[in-house]
């Protein structure tokens, strides 16, 4: 693999390993320690360096199964079992944002062997919008897809749309990017969209800035309202015994706040964990202490989702610091405005 002048400089055994775990999960073994350890929600989620007094055990409709650990890099091969199907991990998940992955039918998508794609909260809230949602079924029978669904709880868009949001403590009031009609997104209407869409992973709503952002107060007001908005999720998810919820660990590039939020958010004990706020911008060095430092912190036993990266040498390096799960757009942008991506150095003759 050619790394771009922005690839951080990692150790070319723990490249070697990522890559080989990340592309032929079945060959973790000759690079792993090999371990075969199945993790259900009945199990504790408290690692050694986290709280010891979690909050409510939260319900869980995924199992685990942790294969293999790189024995020079805190790369993992493991399989999660979702309602819709097994996942082997790490895994990149495509962007099918409004239950349409742009180019692909839902049945070349399935030739590619993906188990697991994402769709947008925000965006199906608009269009088809719940009432429709309601009456197919949810979003698998309105795409047409029999494999597993993650869905983004819209947070994002306080970025992406940050010219139509106004954040506040109820939650997030859009703009609608089509007729500017308003639309109040609160955790519990969050929920109560990913409920009717049926996911199988669902994402809590979270308070996203952006990463480069100066401003320290907000912050730590952000990840602080995470946490918050994390707890009313919890009590408006009305089908956590088929929909898993996981939580978003925020704090920007300040590693105490990092520090701080994951161990409140390990206390929610969600079924799996995600390092939200980065690809906004920082540099490579940054983005790879925020994963380090949370990953450091997870217990073993819990899928770890690093969100909205998506470049092959950013999701080497995330793999080698311990995580598992990533999306992004760039893909299949990239594919839409018919760009080559290749390993070589392109000559013309």
């Amino acid at each position: 693999m050619r790394l771009t002048s922005g690839a951080i400089n990692v150790r070319a055994n723990i490249f070697h390993t990522a890559k080989a775990i990340t592309t032929r999960p079945h060959l973790a073994r000759p690079y792993a320690f090999p371990v075969s350890i199945r993790y259900t929600s009945t199990m504790s989620t408290m690692s050694s360096s986290s709280v010891t007094e979690p909050h409510t055990r939260q319900p869980s409709a995924l199992t685990f199964d942790l294969h293999g650990r790189c024995s020079a890099s805190k790369a993992r091969a493991s399989t999660l079992h979702l309602p819709h199907g097994s996942v082997q991990l790490p895994i990149f998940m495509p962007v099918a944002t409004q239950a349409s992955l742009k180019g692909l039918t839902p049945e070349q998508l399935e030739d590619t062997s993906c188990k697991l794609c994402l769709n947008n909260t925000y965006h199906l809230g608009l269009k088809p919008g719940q009432n429709v949602l309601d009456l197919v079924g949810g979003a698998h029978k309105l795409q047409g897809w029999n494999y597993n669904i993650l869905t983004d709880s819209g947070g994002f868009q306080m970025v992406s749309l940050l010219k139509l949001a106004r954040v506040t403590e109820e939650g997030v009031r859009f703009l609608s990017p089509h007729d500017g009609s308003p639309m109040l997104l609160t955790p519990e209407h969050s929920m109560s969209l990913q409920n009717s869409i049926g996911s199988d992973i669902m994402m809590q709503l979270d308070d996203v800035i952006q990463t480069t952002s100066p401003d320290h107060a907000r912050m730590k007001e952000a990840m602080e309202r995470s946490v918050r908005w994390l707890d009313r999720c919890i009590v408006a998810h009305k089908k956590p015994e088929t929909q898993n919820l996981f939580c978003i660990i925020q704090g920007g590039l300040d590693l105490d706040l990092r520090r701080q939020c994951t161990v409140e958010m390990l206390q929610r004990d969600t079924p799996g964990i995600a390092i939200g706020g980065l690809s906004g911008g920082e540099a490579k060095a940054d983005f790879c202490k925020v994963v380090d430092t949370c990953t450091d912190l997870l217990p073993e036993n819990k899928p770890r989702y690093v969100m909205g990266i998506g470049y092959p040498e950013d999701i080497v390096v995330a793999v080698a610091l311990g995580a598992d799960m990533f999306d992004c757009v760039w893909p299949t942008r990239t594919a839409v405005s018919e760009q080559l991506i290749h390993q070589t150095p392109y000559h013309h003759y």
